[in-house]
């Protein structure tokens, strides 16, 4: 089954669950569109040593220098015709490179603008560094790993990460289709923090 065949989604590369989230919807059907870093040096090419990159898989990868006006331009053409975006930079980097939720509305307005960050685009830690198990740990889910009286046992590190960008692709899907009802698109802020505590509150049920 192909369910999102008619969904074409830029994904502007990054490492972790932004890539996910692109695989997920590509494995769906959807027409995924990679905006890479030009060069060798690319996320991606460190990442897998060179070797065959999983979560390029099913997409199309186009490589643009995003400090250089044309490309953003391009990358901007490329947004015009699109269903959604996927971006997983800290906040204020999309703005400032002229491709942030509002630039992307002006050329399309039923665009669905998912972002993917560790804290949200606001609050004490949004601009923080974090990882896997910062995340868990913090919206209480790694105490639900302990025996009582003796300390948490840190769980496998995807579970943020792999919950985040699952989030994000139920957002991105819902989004869309909201917008293909009303015309008009919206920012999807999938903070991987606050998915991972959703999860959690299944263990107070």
């Amino acid at each position: 089954m192909q369910p999102l065949n008619h969904l074409h989604v830029i994904e502007f590369e990054g490492i972790g669950p932004g890539p996910l989230c692109g695989r997920v919807l590509a494995d769906l059907g959807a027409r995924v569109t990679v905006i890479a870093r030009p060069g060798t040096s690319s996320v991606v090419d460190k990442l897998s040593g060179g070797g065959q990159a999983p979560l390029r898989e099913g997409k199309t990868v186009v490589e643009l220098n995003l400090k250089h006006p044309d490309d953003v331009a391009q990358a901007l053409g490329l947004v015009a015709s699109a269903d959604a975006l996927i971006e997983g930079n800290r906040p204020g980097v999309m703005e400032r490179l002229g491709l942030g939720p509002a630039a992307c509305a002006a050329v399309n307005p039923k665009l669905v603008y998912g972002r993917m960050t560790g804290w949200g685009q606001q609050g004490p830690l949004a601009h923080a560094a974090g990882h896997d198990i910062n995340y868990v740990a913090l919206s209480g889910m790694l105490s639900l790993s302990a025996v009582h009286g003796q300390l948490p046992v840190s769980p496998p590190t995807v579970l943020g990460d792999a919950g985040g960008a699952l989030g994000l692709a139920l957002g991105i899907v819902s989004g869309v289709l909201q917008a293909r009802q009303s015309g008009q698109g919206c920012v999807v802020d999938a903070a991987i923090v606050d998915v991972v505590a959703m999860l959690g509150g299944l263990a107070q049920w």
